[in-house]
């Protein structure tokens, strides 16, 4: 144990020798208590937690551009997560559900997982850094309009300026998250190269990534592309590192499960092994764009089902799981 006092509003340094890293294979976190005292006496005090790692944009071996984790290259493989609950829509029922569905991921051999169009609950973030889950933080878009400016557009472009920031310093303590996530799909994409900038400022220690899917403005530490149902890699860049932000969307519906008459999917799977099969086939391909062009990152679509979408690794219920823990997902 280590202990430390020292002056209110003073900053206080902690030396930490033989530091434990934390990363996807080994979590650790360091507790931390902190107390205010007022003559030998406690006045109040406050426990936490946290958690020492770093991400970064670098060569590997082969002089190839990459997502670095302390230093090293990790590929980070996972699904797409959008939040979703049958009986709360985003709320979910209790902090177990949260919980579980981070342990499912874990328990089908990802690593990673992009929080998609939704910021959670702090207790998910709290889950993520204990049971080990890189996280990809996607900002929420603020309209579907692409490059249209009007009177509405133009003061949700300065709410979501405002809320972007708010999201920003409200989570930047937890471990987990590696990656802000400026806009998905052109979903009311405007000054991106300002915006980038201005994430930069706000936490220099994390990546951003400018644009997952569609419009690119050459800026951010990733080029993030969506491929559907095949997977695809873009080459890296001399500075940014290659990401495949979306693909699979494989659709299997099972039957007592299903929220809506009319199902969609990417690509449609008629049975189990149909299903079993084509994820290897993708899986497959993606360890061969790992190497070859230099993929770091491959997000699936998606964990669960959600309403009329049934490409989910999971029903929306959470009662099935469609894929067998035995299978290895993606090449470590």
């Amino acid at each position: 144990m280590i202990k430390k006092s020292g002056e209110v509003d003073k900053i206080l340094t902690i030396p930490i020798k033989n530091e434990k890293l934390w990363s996807p294979s080994k979590p650790h976190l360091y507790d931390l208590s902190l107390s205010l005292m007022k003559n030998g006496k406690v006045m109040d005090s406050v426990g936490s937690y946290f958690g020492m790692r770093k991400i970064s944009i670098g060569k590997d071996s082969k002089g190839i551009t990459r997502i670095l984790l302390n230093n090293k290259f990790v590929f980070l493989r996972g699904p797409l997560d959008q939040g979703y609950w049958p009986d709360g829509l985003y709320t979910a029922p209790t902090d177990n559900a949260l919980k579980y569905d981070l342990q499912i991921i874990k328990k089908l051999g990802f690593n990673m997982v992009r929080k998609h169009q939704k910021v959670e609950p702090q207790r998910w973030y709290y889950w993520c850094d204990k049971l080990g889950l890189v996280v990809f933080q996607d900002m929420p878009g603020p309209h579907w309009e692409n490059n249209f400016k009007s009177k509405e557009t133009i003061e949700t472009d300065k709410e979501f300026k405002k809320e972007l920031e708010r999201m920003i310093k409200s989570h930047w303590n937890h471990p987990s998250i590696v990656m802000w996530v400026l806009f998905n799909e052109g979903w009311g994409q405007h000054d991106t190269e300002n915006l980038t900038n201005l994430v930069k400022e706000t936490d220099p220690s994390r990546l951003v990534d400018d644009a997952s899917g569609w419009v690119d403005k050459k800026v951010g530490d990733v080029i993030d592309v969506h491929h559907y149902p095949d997977p695809f890699s873009p080459k890296p860049e001399a500075n940014r590192a290659a990401v495949l932000g979306e693909f699979g969307g494989l659709g299997l519906a099972i039957q007592g499960h299903l929220w809506e008459t009319q199902q969609c999917s990417y690509k449609k799977m008629h049975n189990n092994n149909d299903f079993l099969k084509n994820y290897k086939r993708l899986a497959k391909k993606v360890r061969l764009l790992k190497e070859k062009p230099g993929l770091s990152t491959a997000v699936y679509t998606q964990l669960t089902d959600v309403e009329s979408e049934i490409n989910g690794l999971m029903t929306y219920d959470r009662k099935i799981i469609k894929l067998s823990f035995k299978i290895s997902t993606f090449l470590k």
